[in-house]
């Protein structure tokens, strides 16, 4: 059989365009990147919670008797470098008040605590300025109590009853207070207001 010259031709032509078909497309992509960084600043919080009341009840004696109970500060704090606890009267006045009587606060200090006077009262922290290590438990109409206490300090006088360097979770702070009575002191209810602050660091 016999071909034409036209259609061989037109065959050749198909198979060209066959060939383009196939022929990958290229193209000049440009291309470009960035980063972004992330900072999630959480910020440092700080709870601290009390007993609210400490109860101490005297029975006095001619040579006086002394009567202590703990209240109990708890910290909470989710600061990295801890936190550092004071203490002060919450006024200017550090003396217990029954109307027009008084309980003036112990001279004793956090450095140098002393055995408490006759009608005073103060604190007194274990492991804290002078008052060493050794445990301390509640004293009831103590007569022979040795002791040793110190004065609260007056409002704007704060003192550091504990600083830390981490994190803390119900941080607890045992901060006892005591009262030595005579019978020359009138009976009533003696009272006074104490204000702890805890500050991050």
């Amino acid at each position: 059989m016999k071909v034409s010259r036209k259609q061989i031709g037109i065959y050749t032509v198909i198979l060209s365009l066959s060939a383009l078909l196939i022929e990958p497309i290229r193209t000049n992509a440009a291309t470009s990147s960035g980063s972004t960084t992330i900072n999630a600043t959480v910020a440092a919080t700080i709870s601290l919670s009390t007993s609210t009341t400490v109860g101490l009840s005297l029975v006095p004696t001619t040579g006086g008797v002394v009567t202590s109970a703990g209240d109990t500060v708890t910290v909470n704090t989710n600061n990295s470098t801890g936190y550092t606890l004071t203490m002060t009267d919450a006024n200017a006045v550090t003396s217990l008040a029954s109307g027009g009587n008084t309980i003036p606060a112990h001279t004793g200090t956090q450095a140098s605590p002393t055995a408490l006077a006759a009608n005073t009262w103060g604190y007194r922290v274990v492991n804290v300025g002078g008052f060493g290590a050794t445990a301390y438990s509640a004293e009831t109409n103590n007569a022979s109590s040795t002791s040793t206490w110190a004065g609260v300090p007056a409002l704007g006088s704060p003192n550091t009853l504990k600083t830390t360097a981490t994190t803390a979770t119900n941080d607890v702070t045992t901060v006892w207070y005591g009262v030595r009575a005579t019978t020359a002191k009138p009976s009533g209810v003696y009272t006074g207001v104490v204000t702890y602050t805890a500050v991050t660091n």
